[in-house]
């Protein structure tokens, strides 16, 4: 790339939980980076995913959904933290995704919307999922509806699963960051290591196979991570990882009859791993109880959260 072509810029991808951010970020990457699940704050982490495209690169910033003030978890210390990551995703950024749901607008998006136009920056709404939308007529109005009143650089409806509506949202993006050279090698995809990476998969699978409320009750700790030689993929991981709850019921209830349940998430948890870090993998699981974790900050810390 040209010093005098290339273009090279900071994006914060920004909504109320469980809009698409992470599947957002992950098509545009081309790869699993971020954690998915059909529930609110599966991400619980601000994580960059680095996009480079022939006209430049775009450094994606994941952030946890910005939540309101409402319901039994609002006030836990998880929750405060995760609302300071994502609003603290705005520093330093060029561009702001703000992505909402097809034919949803609530006071969430209010909230995330009136964060980044404080923040003085550009923002482009993604109407997302706009392939679940049964009657097509209605989207037009939707968005004339949202966008009244509302300052935004650019609307793009688009369904990030599908993949569709990608290339025109990228060449807007394009346009608004500055000229400058990519801060990331092309085959980066992650500022997040391997490990961190590891652990988020295992707690991808707790948060799609457990109960209604148990995954806010889990995290994940990889206790050890080791790279070995391997005559077959030239390299293999042998990975430790604990799963933490809050308490003695809830462990067995992770653990299920027999052990199947753990079974079960290790086996998917070490499939997805291998897919994304092409080798074979090794993962012992293991699950401890910790009370209160969830609402004790240092706690939070030592657990590898932070803003």
């Amino acid at each position: 790339m040209s010093s005098t072509s290339s273009r090279s810029g900071a994006v914060a991808v920004i909504g109320r939980p469980n809009v698409g951010k992470s599947t957002l970020v992950n098509a545009l990457v081309g790869a699993k980076i971020s954690i998915t699940s059909n529930r609110p704050q599966t991400t619980r982490h601000r994580l960059l995913g680095i996009a480079t495209f022939p006209r430049g690169q775009l450094q994606l910033v994941d952030t946890p959904g910005i939540h309101g003030e409402q319901g039994r978890r609002s006030g836990k210390a998880m929750n405060r933290m995760m609302n300071r990551a994502a609003r603290g995703a705005l520093e330093g950024v060029d561009v702001a995704l703000l992505v909402i749901e097809a034919g949803r607008w609530d006071n969430e998006d209010g909230l995330a919307y009136d964060a980044l136009h404080d923040a003085g920056l550009p923002v482009v709404l993604v109407v997302n999922q706009v392939d679940k939308q049964k009657d097509k007529t209605t989207l037009l109005p939707f968005i004339t509806k949202v966008t009244e009143g509302r300052e935004f650089a650019a609307v793009h409806p688009l369904s990030a699963l599908k993949r569709s509506g990608l290339e025109q949202l990228v060449a807007t993006l394009m346009d608004l960051v500055p000229e400058a050279e990519p801060m990331y090698g092309e085959d980066e995809i992650t500022d997040k290591s391997q490990r961190f990476l590891a652990g988020e998969l295992v707690r991808e699978q707790l948060m799609r196979r457990l109960g209604e409320e148990l995954p806010y009750s889990t995290t994940v700790e990889v206790e050890k991570f080791e790279e070995e030689p391997s005559p077959k993929t030239g390299v293999m991981y042998r990975i430790d990882a604990v799963i933490w709850v809050e308490r003695e019921g809830q462990k067995a209830i992770v653990i299920g009859k027999g052990g199947e349940r753990l079974r079960d998430i290790g086996k998917h948890a070490r499939q997805q791993m291998e897919r994304l870090f092409g080798a074979k993998v090794f993962l012992q699981t293991w699950v401890r109880v910790r009370e209160g974790w969830s609402d004790d900050e240092a706690a939070l810390r030592a657990l590898g959260y932070h803003d």
